[in-house]
């Protein structure tokens, strides 16, 4: 056996502590989310679920990062797809609530404003409707 031999190996870890290839590893299974930029967001979830199936049967630290990755990009697609789905529903219902309370007013000063002009017109004065656009000349 020549000297170089135990010099260039290197010693294995500890039990419990990850390697440089398992760090590496759990690094990706999180930067793969950053594909969500590239792809609609799905790649937020695609991306550390292809790292997790690849690695988790081989390199322990990327299989449990791989899972906190996938678990946690889920949860956030989950969040952004409810919270988008609510928003759309609060925002029609909204837009219409409000619609139709400004119908509701328009209709209210519509039938205030007639009344005004009937009674002036039966007393013999002349009423101009307000806020109206004299497009009749």
């Amino acid at each position: 056996m020549s000297e170089f031999e135990n010099v260039t190996a290197a010693p294995p870890p500890p039990p419990g502590v990850p390697t440089a290839e398992e760090k590496q590893w759990a690094m990706f299974a999180h930067l793969s989310a950053l594909t969500a930029l590239f792809t609609g967001g799905l790649g937020a979830v695609i991306g550390p679920l292809i790292v997790w199936l690849v690695k988790k049967d081989t390199l322990p630290f990327a299989d449990d990062q791989g899972k906190e990755a996938l678990n946690f990009n889920i949860t956030v697609l989950i969040a952004v797809v409810a919270l988008t789905i609510v928003g759309t529903i609060l925002l029609i219902v909204l837009i219409g609530f409000l619609f139709y309370l400004a119908a509701g007013a328009i209709g209210i000063a519509w039938l205030v404003f007639t009344i005004i002009a009937a009674i002036k017109a039966s007393n013999g004065e002349a009423y101009r409707y307000p806020l109206t656009l004299r497009l009749v000349k």
